[in-house]
């Protein structure tokens, strides 16, 4: 078992760091005492994070302006909380976009935006740091999505990219063992933050949602998920998931997606078709 990771006094780069998780996670992890690297494309955002994290904390805090798209940008971003906090102990990947419409009517540039931030953008995030944070025998925390394991109508892309981020962390895990550092990854469902209730005023998704049993339906709130997360850092956590029935559906994935397309599935396809209707009607 590896050792527990004590946050005093080590570096946390964190990805999407301007508001909902990300933010909240930097001022968890300050709060612990780390010191901090917040990435995202939200300059003004971050450094009034910064700002309060400085004043409430008195840890070290620096603020890069990079798309996790950009491998020059990011690299700066890396390069330069390098030189400022003295090296990278812990990374959490968690930039992100949300999408949802059918695979026959989503626009192909939609689905390489979604695959770009979400996707490419954690390996982006991950190959830039992965030697940084091996030399300081740290941890690294993409974050996925319950939508990693149960897969549903009208989130192809979003499902598709998340599939994806789990399964570049099982496939880091395996490729650092024996290095001292370890790879965790988070698994959330509908988290009160911006990016969710932008997604959750949709007429396409407030259809779904009347589709799907409450416990899943419902948006969960934000402290206990970041409380997850930090917690998770510290235990060096394998899987980090919130609420708890996540975590017992990524263990019964084998039986998972067959419900979801028996409770769901099975109605949505009508359900999509009005709901898309009604918003190329609107727009």
């Amino acid at each position: 078992m590896s050792e527990r990771l004590d946050l005093r006094g080590r570096t946390v780069l964190i990805t999407g760091a301007a508001r909902g998780i990300g933010a909240g996670l930097a001022y968890e992890v300050a709060r612990r005492g780390a010191r901090l690297s917040l990435v995202g494309i939200e300059p003004e955002l971050m450094e009034a994070v910064a700002d309060e994290i400085r004043a409430t904390h008195g840890v070290d805090v620096i603020v890069c302006e990079a798309d996790v798209r950009d491998r020059v940008a990011l690299a700066a971003a890396v390069d330069r909380t390098v030189a400022e906090l003295g090296g990278i102990d812990v990374v959490v990947a968690n930039a992100g976009v949300e999408s949802a419409g059918s695979l026959q009517n989503l626009p192909a540039e939609e689905f390489d935006r979604v695959i770009g931030v979400n996707l490419i953008g954690v390996f982006n995030t991950l190959q830039a740091t992965i030697g940084h944070v091996i030399a300081r025998k740290g941890h690294l925390l993409p974050i996925a999505s319950a939508a990693a394991v149960s897969h549903a109508p009208s989130l192809g892309s979003y499902a598709a990219s998340k599939a994806g981020v789990e399964a570049l962390a099982n496939v880091l895990r395996q490729e650092l063992a024996g290095t001292g550092a370890t790879v965790g990854c988070g698994y959330f469902s509908f988290i009160d933050t911006d990016m969710v209730s932008n997604a959750l005023d949709r007429p396409l998704a407030t259809a779904l949602r009347a589709e799907m049993p409450k416990i899943i339906a419902k948006v969960y709130p934000l402290e206990p998920a970041i409380q997850r997360l930090a917690d998770g850092i510290e235990k060096r956590g394998r899987v980090v998931a919130y609420p708890d029935w996540v975590r017992g559906m990524a263990r019964l994935r084998g039986f998972t997606q067959p419900l979801t397309e028996r409770f769901v599935g099975s109605r949505a396809a009508d359900v999509i078709r009005r709901a898309e209707a009604d918003e190329r009607a609107s727009s």
